[in-house]
């Protein structure tokens, strides 16, 4: 047994050859209870170049294979204490994921004492007496074939570690997709949504955000193929629409940063179809972009109907700047109509038979709910049902926004403010200043000023915490200024059936046309006992209008300078018209 010590010590050192361990030389257990046959085994397994341990007895053969791990055993039927068949029963157990082949020596001969011989674990057996030139041959053979499964079992083992890394940056880049991707609002209550990726990562892109002016920001995108190649292109898009969206940009603006950012990235043959709305809750009309996707539809709370809004531009990313058309189109919205967007997974969703759930059954899935608070369940449902068990082959996403009342919708939160700027608040910025900034020409439709003032008053000590109100003023003065002033549109073109579509129209060709015009905005603030004052003044290069005989009807929801006017008057101090009524200077004032 010292010989059999000193073997066991030198083999550790001696170990390997595979996945960067030194290779130690092929070691052959020997179970046989005959001296003369074991040693005759021991003699011809050493003159073939392999060491040997040898054990003379079962009990025996599974104590050396726990200390020493031999890679081959022969393995004699018929021992005392415990015979070969538990023998090679517990060494087969303790060799677990190892291959460890067991070649049976055997005098039986009978075939039912043969198969024993495999049932208990054997690989092969060789019938006495020996015959070395055969014994040598089942020897190489096993021995080869047990290097080539350790090979294999290392690159398995390789695999799987490669596998769980992976797994693990997946899990890690998931989260980061998601907590950048994920969509800021669609807890509201007016908004239901239903969102099923075929893969991990998500080629449709929902997004949604509050605006400065209390509004809301919705953009459903689906990128060409699904999977992380889909989504890639998802991280740029949510980075410039949340960005612009909580500045007040405009949609044609956002649609057309994120198509010149796309453009520039994503590969030939990648693109995004999308759509992108603003809901506009005080007025009660949306403003649509639409581009590649399936008809966004329109429903009625009160007729039950449905109208298509159906795409009029490329996908984004298609291409480049110059070429893009960020028009987009206005729609008037009833309290509790409802506006649904959906990716190209729900009306290519197939059955067993093939067949596409297609725009028609989409459209007639709406017109059957029984009232608007079942249209989305009703829709939702029906595609699912119609697809069933069937397996999928693109992203599906399904969303509905109500247009409800203000005064049925949350309170609109400022937009965030970190510790580190609350604590700033009252000592950084400009505590008291005077500008004025004007546009001319063809520069006012090219450009919008708001998102830019917007910033700067957010540098204000005190404003930060206004920033809803101070963009409504804005935007509104803005907005009658450009509109009313410098154009000359009448707001009652809005008040015919398709009076927003009209207004709208006539509103991009007199821009278009635009060859002479201003208008200037000027900002004046200082810092009060109890707060700070903002004198807004804003004037254009229009007429005006007799501002006197109409003082009345401006207090009303719908006079000559629109809606918007009355809702100045509830946010700020003062609202006075001066000169022929193109000049409007308004005053704000915030306290601690």
């Amino acid at each position: 047994m010292n010989s059999v010590a000193t073997l066991a010590s030198t083999r550790k050192a001696d170990l390997g050859g595979i996945g960067g361990v030194k290779r130690r030389r092929t070691l052959v257990l020997i179970a046989e209870d005959g001296d003369i046959d074991r040693r005759i085994l021991e003699v011809f397994v050493r003159r073939e170049g392999w060491d040997v341990v040898s054990a003379v007895d079962g009990h025996q053969a599974v104590t050396l294979f726990h200390t020493h791990r031999p890679d081959i055993v022969l393995m004699d039927a018929l021992m005392p204490r415990m015979n070969g068949f538990d023998a090679a029963r517990a060494i087969k157990l303790a060799a677990g994921d190892a291959m460890v082949p067991i070649i049976f020596l055997t005098s039986l001969q009978e075939t039912k004492e043969l198969v024993r011989c495999f049932e208990a674990g054997g690989d092969d057996f060789l019938s006495k007496p020996y015959n070395t030139v055969i014994l040598g041959a089942k020897l190489k053979k096993f021995a080869e074939m047990r290097t080539l499964h350790e090979q294999l079992r290392i690159e398995r083992e390789k695999v799987t570690l490669s596998n769980a890394h992976l797994l693990r940056e997946q899990a890690v880049a998931k989260a980061l997709f998601d907590n950048i991707v994920r969509p800021r609002g669609l807890e509201a209550t007016n908004i239901k949504s239903h969102v099923s990726p075929l893969a991990i990562f998500n080629g449709d892109v929902l997004l949604s955000s509050r605006t400065p002016s209390g509004g809301l920001n919705v953009f459903l995108g689906d990128f060409t193929g699904h999977g992380l190649p889909a989504a890639i292109g998802a991280l740029p898009t949510a980075e410039i629409f949340y960005s612009m969206s909580v500045k007040g940009f405009a949609v044609g603006e956002v649609v057309a940063e994120i198509n010149c950012r796309l453009n520039r990235v994503l590969p030939v043959g990648v693109f995004c179809c999308a759509s992108m709305v603003h809901f506009d809750f005080a007025r009660g009309d949306i403003e649509v972009w639409h581009g590649g996707l399936p008809p966004a539809a329109i429903y009625s709370a009160q007729s039950r109907g449905v109208a298509l809004i159906h795409s009029e531009h490329l996908p984004l990313g298609v291409v480049p700047s110059k070429k893009f058309d960020a028009t987009v189109r206005k729609f008037s919205l009833a309290p509790e109509d409802r506006l649904m967007l959906c990716s190209d997974g729900v009306v290519e969703a197939s059955n067993r038979q093939g067949e596409m759930f297609g725009s028609e059954r989409y459209v007639c899935a709406m017109r059957s709910a029984m009232d608007p608070n079942t249209l989305f369940a009703a829709t939702r449902d029906a595609v699912l049902a119609f697809a069933g068990t069937n397996a999928r082959d693109d992203d599906f996403t399904l969303v509905e926004v109500a247009m409800a009342p203000l005064s049925q919708l949350s309170t609109v939160p400022e937009l965030p403010i970190t510790p580190e700027a609350q604590a700033l608040d009252e000592t950084v910025g400009p505590t008291s200043f005077q500008l004025r900034y004007e546009l001319r020409d063809a520069s006012l439709g090219d450009f919008n000023p708001l998102p830019m003032l917007q910033q700067l008053m957010l540098e204000v000590p005190g404003l930060r915490g206004a920033t809803n109100s101070l963009y409504t003023i804005l935007t509104e003065l803005y907005a009658n200024a450009l509109d009313h002033g410098v154009l000359r549109l009448d707001s009652s073109l809005k008040n015919a059936g398709d009076g927003f579509a009209t207004y709208f129209k006539e509103r991009t060709r007199r821009l278009r046309d635009l060859r002479q015009g201003y208008v200037s905005i000027e900002l004046e603030h200082h810092l009060t006992s109890d707060g700070g004052e903002l004198r807004v003044l804003v004037c254009d290069s229009g007429q005006g209008f007799d501002f006197v005989t109409q003082a009345g009807s401006l207090n009303a929801e719908r006079a000559l300078s629109g809606r918007g006017i009355a809702l100045v008057r509830r946010l700020c101090e003062t609202v006075r018209f001066l000169g022929n009524g193109n000049r409007v200077e308004v005053l704000y004032r915030w306290r601690h």
